[in-house]
């Protein structure tokens, strides 16, 4: 039987006040700058489907912001740490939540796509192909429904595809703003659908957006996922 999922996740920190009680104190401690991670491809590699105009605007500025932001805010909560304000720690969650969850969002979003030649649009394969097949019977009824959830998003935010670690069956989810996926699911394959992903090549035409990704998603890099 062909099971069809999308769930949709609502804008919320991902940090509470356990968080800060139990494993603030340890981010505080290791205090690892995020660093912008290098493409592996030239800006340009991906077009026509994402023009490189974009995509150096997308890592280079974008994807820097919430590196520059994310870092600025852990060293607030050292501080907040160190001097046992938990009313501060508390005040920076939803900052590290969306400049955090923007880091690692397009650190994996930049992952999941490839030159045409280099991997770029090629079907997977394997048990992460079975398992996409088993529950939205092809890759064509999958990427259906996975547009169907990109275009679902109101305003900003993201569509996965993940892996559910309590039965390993795939589902498609989609998360606002920059909320990373954590907990029970694991990220195989996300697509941006932020205005400043598209709009400067598609404008409002971001169905096409949608639609023309698929030539330069590196389903390689969700099978390694998957895994």
């Amino acid at each position: 039987m062909i099971r069809t999922s999308i769930a949709r996740v609502t804008p919320r920190s991902q940090f509470t006040s356990r968080t800060v009680a139990a494993g603030v104190s340890g981010l505080g401690f290791v205090r690892t700058k995020a660093t912008l991670p290098d493409l592996p491809y030239d800006y340009g590699a991906l077009e026509p489907a994402i023009s490189g105009k974009i995509m150096e605007l997308h890592h280079k500025k974008h994807h820097q912001t919430y590196v520059n932001s994310y870092n600025d805010a852990s060293e607030k909560l050292a501080k907040a740490v160190s001097q046992s304000d938990i009313a501060g720690q508390l005040a920076l969650m939803p900052l590290l939540n969306f400049h955090g969850g923007g880091h690692v969002n397009h650190s994996l979003f930049w992952e999941n796509l490839a030159p045409k030649g280099s991997g770029g649009g090629e079907p997977p394969s394997g048990p992460l192909a079975d398992a996409i097949n088993q529950i939205y019977g092809d890759l064509g009824q999958f990427k259906a429904r996975f547009n169907t959830a990109l275009a679902g998003i109101q305003g900003s935010g993201w569509a996965w595809l993940v892996k559910d670690l309590d039965n390993s069956q795939v589902t498609i989810r989609t998360y606002a703003n920059q909320d990373p996926v954590v907990g029970r699911f694991k990220p195989l394959l996300g697509v941006d659908a932020w205005e400043h992903a598209y709009y400067l090549q598609y404008e409002n035409r971001k169905a096409e957006y949608f639609s023309a990704i698929w030539d330069v998603v590196n389903w390689k890099a969700a099978e390694h996922r998957f895994h």
